[in-house]
């Protein structure tokens, strides 16, 4: 009997240890492989752009930082993005993203959806049970936790959702206040599981940019790292015509170039593709032909510039701003942002506190201040406000 209460308590033990382990270290390992922030001096600002650094609105398009188990009002040395960081940035506005599905090898060329590393992110994190198996519940869990972020903060992070909320933060910047806005956005439209009705559901509670397509083909069409390379099914063009109704910003970041052409046909809104790079720089499966690029900036569209290898090749700051500098002379400068990726699985030279060497270096390529303006935020900041919804 002894030996029997022994052994469960032992095996009581063992289950604890493993739980509190799963819940409070494997969360931290896991995104610690994947985001990562490459050994590197400290960058020296020079005082003069630091100064202008300071005074400008920067916006970045694309973080997946509601992904991990981190306190994002805490600095951490884990990841790329958390309030503090942002604030030592300068960072007015982040768009937030909700991964809710990826398959584990994320490669470029071809995937499909029969595999999800998500589902092991959710589980060892101890997201909701009803978001293990539902890819709408991941995305609203999420939001939810932008929501709890923002309501903790004490008013120093908000989140935008109407041009009105957009104004608002402009003139509390203006005004000298340090408070970082932020914008919800779901990467991939799988969430929606099918239902049209699921796209009104998540508007109602704060969506207002949705990607299309992740790293596979969907409901909705073909990803640019799928296998059927197809455009927008009928209910993908349902799901555009239903987000220019309700005002949800399309993002076509990781669709394939034929859904990136229907798009473009079907759609009166302008789009965003909130992440990514310059085909004519950098060679690679993750990046739209030049042409494309150049129909995303005639119809009124935006080009977030990312900072990780497989959008630049080259991730040092100059590489990055190499690939700025052919997208303003290929698409004009006032179609052109900043698209981190930060907290994608990523590795990148500099974490959104060393911003200031974006600016530093375009300066020192010969950005003109307007120039370094538009593409640190101003862009981003006029699209927001003439396409949020009222």
């Amino acid at each position: 009997m002894k030996m029997a209460k022994y052994i469960a308590a032992s095996l009581m033990m063992i289950l604890v240890v493993a739980i509190a382990f799963a819940h409070w270290v494997l969360p931290g390992l896991l995104e610690g492989r994947y985001n990562l922030v490459k050994e590197h001096s400290p960058y020296g600002i020079r005082p003069e752009v630091q100064a202008f650094h300071d005074q400008l609105f920067i916006a970045d398009l694309h973080s997946d930082s509601l992904l991990w188990k981190r306190d994002l009002l805490m600095e951490s040395d884990i990841g790329h993005v958390d309030l503090k960081r942002l604030k030592k940035g300068n960072v007015a506005l982040q768009v937030f993203s909700a991964t809710t599905k990826s398959p584990p090898a994320q490669n470029y060329d071809k995937n499909t959806g029969e595999t999800d590393i998500i589902t092991l992110v959710a589980v060892s994190q101890f997201w909701p049970i009803r978001s293990w198996g539902s890819l709408y519940e991941r995305a609203a869990y999420q939001l939810s936790k932008l929501y709890d972020f923002a309501q903790a903060s004490q008013g120093e992070l908000v989140v935008v959702k109407s041009k009105a909320n957009m104004q608002l933060l402009i003139a509390r910047r203006l005004s000298g206040e340090k408070v970082t806005a932020g914008v919800y956005l779901i990467e991939g439209a799988h969430p929606l599981e099918g239902k049209l009705e699921n796209l009104n559901l998540l508007f109602e509670k704060g969506l207002r940019i949705s990607g299309l397509t992740h790293f596979f083909d969907n409901r909705l069409g073909g990803s640019l790292h799928g296998v059927s390379k197809e455009g927008l099914t009928k209910f993908g063009k349902d799901v555009v015509n239903r987000a220019n109704e309700l005002g949800v910003i399309i993002d076509v970041a990781h669709a394939s170039p034929k859904m990136v052409s229907d798009v473009l046909d079907i759609s009166n809104r302008p789009v965003i593709l909130s992440h990514g790079g310059v085909k004519g720089v950098c060679d690679k499966g993750r990046n739209l032909d030049d042409s494309l690029m150049k129909r995303i900036a005639a119809a009124g569209g935006i080009v977030g510039i990312g900072y990780w290898e497989g959008a630049v090749c080259d991730i040092t700051p100059a590489g990055v701003v190499r690939s700025i500098r052919y997208a303003i002379d290929l698409m004009g400068v006032d179609h052109v942002a900043l698209g981190s990726d930060y907290d994608g699985a990523t590795e990148v030279l500099f974490d959104t506190a060393e911003l200031a060497i974006l600016t530093q270096t375009m300066f020192d390529e010969g950005f003109t201040e307007t120039e370094i303006r538009q593409v640190m935020g101003e862009n981003a900041m006029h699209f927001f406000l003439n396409n949020l919804p009222d």
